[in-house]
């Protein structure tokens, strides 16, 4: 599905992706782990065009995307932080998005899935955070993409959304999507992924499955077991 290659990216004298080499499997779930500032998010954004590598290629479905934009229809991308225009309400939000992908959409399932009636009419600067993050989810899921991008989805869920985003994962997962994340709450990262990739400093220092990094690091806790990492390679 996704192939990267020899990955470089410096801002000014700052090296943030250090010679990435990735594979990211059609069908699977794969979850990017790093502190702040590793690389996480350079790493997702060149992969959507939204930053221009050093060197390196990136080619999705055999295909590179250097100088070519219309891959992207076929991903759905949650970013970290959303910054809705806070004057429309979330109908209006909603229907702007459609008009502007000019694709298929599910958004009423969705909706009803996240139980966001009650807030349609409600202007988004009135949203509290975890509602805002369910209208994010919808804007993203809406389109029935093959390749889906989500950066810290869990990010102000309450209990009951964070255990209907996993439901909806793994729906997704069973239709063949690809998936992509980054967390930090490794309780849901275990819980979702089949691969982790423990990125720090713009390299990789690992890529496996939970269980090779729990034998890996002699850890039966997961968050252990990153911590292991992060302490070996800061010593």
């Amino acid at each position: 599905m996704v192939t990267i290659e020899n990955l470089h990216k410096k801002f000014g004298s700052n090296v943030v992706l250090d010679g990435v080499d990735l594979t990211i499997k059609k069908g699977s779930i794969l979850a990017v782990l790093g502190p702040n500032g590793s690389g996480k998010t350079t790493l997702i954004k060149s992969i959507l065009g939204m930053v221009v590598p050093n060197k390196g290629t990136i080619t999705i479905n055999e295909t590179s995307i250097s100088k070519d934009w219309k891959y992207r229809q076929e991903i759905d991308y949650l970013p970290q932080i959303a910054n809705f225009p806070g004057n429309l309400n979330v109908k209006e939000l909603i229907k702007m998005i459609k008009d502007l992908r000019n694709k298929p959409a599910k958004d009423d399932e969705l909706i009803t899935f996240f139980k966001l009636e009650p807030f349609l009419n409600k202007k988004l600067s009135t949203l509290s955070g975890g509602t805002k993050q369910k209208v994010n989810l919808v804007l993203t899921f809406m389109f029935d993409s093959p390749f889906v991008i989500l950066d810290e989805p869990t990010s102000g869920l309450d209990p009951i959304s964070l255990i209907r985003l996993k439901e909806l994962i793994n729906a997704e997962k069973a239709k063949g999507k690809t998936i992509l994340i980054t967390s930090h709450i490794m309780s849901f990262v275990e819980e979702i992924a089949e691969g982790v990739i423990f990125i720090l400093e713009g390299k990789i220092y690992f890529n496996g499955s939970v269980q090779e990094l729990k034998t890996k690091t002699g850890q039966t806790d997961f968050e252990h077991a990153i911590a292991n990492i992060l302490s070996e390679n800061h010593a």
